[in-house]
């Protein structure tokens, strides 16, 4: 499948739908014509997405697809490998969410033993970097030095591309089973070089086309691993508008929780609702007619004649 580019994303959600209904996943709605109906048996194996900061849009090669999309605010993935786990927790699934500037990873199922030996903290992809295999003995920096701390965390989130990509290789079986496979990465890097040398500057201009064909690179191994059957989704932003919070709530919150709310309505329902009420009414109502029915037979049976046990008791009474 096609590298697809996003310039910016346009609410929360929408990468989310995005990667659960390529996945084959059910969702509530997606009025976005980028996906097309295709065969539901036949689903990508894994989806990759690769969050890059600092930049409104990427050079893509020419069989990428590119879409731009206005407002972007934060995004998460974490409901789409919630879902693979728990349908999928007895096969093999590799679900990795990682993000090297902010030490933020989150890995589920064979992805603890594949990526065992993977750089998270900057310490050790610090240390990564200056080994004899790191991507520093064959990239060409141009204007980045070895020697800036911001350049370096930019080229250690390229090293983790590549280590994704050689770790992956050594366990092809996996790319091959039934189960959905989900990678999630966010690159702040390029971010960072625009803070320290500006935008206009060279360094940022080498470090966008060395980030664009690093993932080129990338993107053309995830495929080769999954024999093609994959999607790599990049999403390309400048900036959130709004923060990505977690929503909490104290005993102090609860005066100001009522008068949101004076008519006390209650939560809205989710599309899985009329599901769930259906088939536990369903069972209830056949546990009662089954009880009924079950209660009216015993009542009105005859023991002597119904009932194998007085009637192999008879039997033995009249022998003796």
């Amino acid at each position: 499948m096609s590298l697809v580019s996003y310039d910016h994303l346009s609410q929360l959600c929408f990468e989310m739908e995005v990667a659960a209904l390529s996945m084959g996943f059910s969702i509530e709605d997606l009025s976005w014509p980028g996906l097309a109906v295709g065969d539901l048996f036949h689903r990508p194996r894994a989806t990759v997405l690769v969050t890059v900061k600092g930049v409104d849009k990427l050079t893509l090669p020419d069989k990428g697809i590119s879409y731009p999309i206005e407002n972007a605010v934060p995004f998460s993935l974490d409901s789409v490998a919630n879902a693979i786990h728990t349908l999928f927790s007895e096969e093999t699934p590799v679900v990795l969410q990682l993000a090297p500037s902010e030490e933020r990873v989150y890995m589920v199922g064979k992805a603890n033993s594949v990526f065992e030996d993977l750089s998270v903290t900057l310490r050790q992809l610090r240390n990564r970097l200056f080994q004899d295999n790191s991507i520093l003995s064959s990239l060409p920096l141009n204007s980045l030095s070895r020697n800036n701390e911001v350049d370096l965390l930019f080229l250690s989130e390229l090293q983790v591309l590549h280590d994704i990509a050689s770790l992956l290789s050594r366990h092809k079986h996996l790319a091959k089973d039934h189960s959905p496979d989900l990678y999630s990465l966010e690159l702040a890097g390029l971010e960072e070089v625009g803070k320290r040398y500006g935008e206009d500057s060279q360094q940022f201009k080498d470090a966008s086309q060395i980030l664009a064909d690093s993932l080129k690179k990338f993107a053309d191994e995830m495929f080769n691993l999954y024999s093609g059957n994959a999607v790599v989704e990049v999403v390309a932003v400048k900036a959130f508008n709004s923060p990505l919070m977690r929503k909490t709530r104290s005993i102090l919150q609860s005066s100001q929780s009522e008068t949101d709310n004076p008519y006390n309505l209650a939560y809205p329902y989710n599309y899985n609702y009329s599901v769930i009420f259906n088939i536990i009414l369903w069972m209830m109502i056949g546990l009662a007619l089954a009880v009924i029915v079950i209660s009216y037979n015993l009542w009105n049976m005859d023991p002597g004649y119904d009932s194998i046990i007085y009637r192999m008791t008879n039997q033995k009474i009249r022998m003796d």
